[in-house]
């Protein structure tokens, strides 16, 4: 166990934000509020937005980039969009700065460069975006229209976390316009699909696929479909969502197309995004006390050779032995390292390897190279096995495979185990209080409820799982009808 860090069970959120720093994967910055992605941080999501692309671009999705700053007016033109997001704007006022007379060597805004319209910086780019396709579409052969890009944005947050919630962040946004609803529907519902296909299959990260309820959903949309994780906390994490926004958008930048009959129609919009928060995911769903642990499928150094030698001599050999299996791994898609530094000790070298999550470790030393063994060691159960050379590669890569597998049974079996059906409100609140998770109450539907239980308790409706089935019950706090459950859960 890395000494330096605080453990889980101690005070999560601490040992939270030190593996950020310590396994380097980012760090805060001098502004406030922001965060610096460190190279293997970076790494790390450069593998996210290359599946993700991937992904997208396999469901006819196309990329495109679109300005940073957004005109007052456009921002505003849909109110209940502008009103959701207003409280978290950033807005560029002026466009120069000049030398100030009252201090010497200092800088202050040029009060004659003013703009005449305000630009807000983008904390999503609805409105752009749809000022744009006004220009786009014009006939149904223009529908439907399939757009993403992959940006930074701007929300003014006031209490931060690495990666979590931070005042820029990295995400992309696809952003989509079609001739029916029942297509735009269809698009958010693929999307939200796409992203959990990727959160259990890449991340190794269960999902709950749902729906948000009407408060939760995003300002300007008609649904909100979500993807929602638990952490190793018991807390939620929105991971992913995918927003049908019905003709909102058309209609406040009046977009319209010519239908085959003829006919000016406004045409029906979604959008979807998942963001750097995703790394936040990964660390809080898999990692322990030694550091890290990340799923092969995005680990940037999937394998890491050690040498262990005394001399040149033997590190030659043993690198000339190490060599045709490192090539042999390479040519089969597997990321190898291999550390021959001999300004650290083997077992330095193993501390700073479990810190940041490599899922699997090769050693070989003197021994092994007479005996014609290596020792494999994986990170994520700590088993170490001596396999023989000409097995290795082998080996590795279906070693590589079960810990990915064994990773997402790991992380289901303590969401299975974390999702409880309460009956009453002393029930839930015995449950949010002390067990943590999921808990699957039913809720009369009405958002003042879902206020009042958010003051006693401080959980949230996390979504109505798509899978939830019609049943006959009473709202745990008020009592009044209800015909299906709803996931409730404290959330980051």
């Amino acid at each position: 166990m890395s000494k330096h860090l605080t453990k889980r069970s101690e005070d999560y959120s601490k040992w939270y934000n030190e593996l950020v720093v310590k396994a380097d994967l980012a760090e805060n910055s001098a502004v406030r509020g922001c965060m610096v992605i460190k190279p293997y941080g970076f790494a790390i999501w450069e593998k996210i937005q290359a599946e993700l692309d991937r992904m997208f671009k396999e469901t006819g999705h196309q990329n495109a980039y679109f300005p940073l700053f957004v005109p007052k007016s456009l921002f505003e033109a849909e109110e209940k969009n502008a009103e959701g997001f207003a409280k978290e704007c950033a807005v560029v006022t002026h466009y120069r700065l000049q030398n100030d007379p009252e201090n010497e060597g200092k800088l202050r805004v040029d009060p004659t460069a003013k703009l005449e319209e305000e630009l807000v910086v983008r904390p999503t780019s609805e409105a752009i975006i749809w000022n744009t396709y006004r220009g786009w579409i014009q006939s149904h052969r223009d529908l439907p229209l399939l757009i993403n890009q992959w940006a930074n944005v701007v929300r003014w947050e006031m209490r931060t976390r690495l990666f979590l919630r931070t005042a820029e962040f990295l995400w992309q946004e696809g952003h989509t316009a079609h001739a029916t609803k029942e297509e735009a529907v269809a698009e958010a519902k693929q999307m939200q699909e796409v992203y959990a296909t990727f959160a259990e299959q890449f991340m190794a990260m269960p999902v709950v696929r749902g729906a948000k309820s009407e408060s939760e959903r995003f300002a300007g949309a008609d649904d909100t479909y979500t993807i929602e994780a638990l952490m190793q906390d018991g807390k939620a994490l929105q991971a992913g969502t995918s927003h049908f926004l019905g003709q909102n958008f058309a209609k406040a930048f009046d977009v319209k197309y010519t239908s085959k009959e003829g006919k000016q129609e406004f045409v029906w919009a979604t959008s979807w995004g998942v963001s750097t928060r995703l790394i936040g995911g990964l660390i809080m769903t898999h990692s322990d006390d030694a550091g890290l642990v990340l799923p092969p499928k995005l680990a940037p150094i999937q394998v890491v050779i050690v040498p262990i030698y005394k001399g040149e001599e033997q590190l030659n050999a043993i690198s000339d032995r190490l060599s045709p299996i490192i090539q042999d791994l390479k040519s089969r898609g597997v990321s190898v390292k291999f550390d021959d530094r001999d300004t650290m000790r083997p077992g330095a070298k193993f501390a700073e390897y479990e810190l940041k999550g490599v899922p699997v470790r090769v050693a070989l030393g003197n021994r092994d190279l007479e005996n014609g063994t290596v020792e494999v060691a994986r990170r994520d159960t700590f088993e170490k096995e001596t396999v023989s050379q000409a097995d290795v590669v082998t080996y590795i890569i279906d070693l590589l495979n079960k810990i990915q597998e064994n990773l997402y049974s790991k992380a289901l079996s303590y969401r299975d185990n974390h999702v409880t059906e309460v009956n009453s409100f002393e029930e839930f609140k015995e449950v949010i209080e002390n067990k943590g998770g999921f808990v699957s109450a039913h809720w009369d539907g009405t958002e003042e409820t879902e206020e009042k239980i958010k003051e006693l308790t401080k959980a949230t409706i996390r979504c109505i799982p798509n899978d939830a089935i019609e049943e006959e019950g009473i709202c745990v706090l008020t009592g009044a009808k209800s015909s299906k459950r709803v996931l409730f859960a404290k959330a980051y």
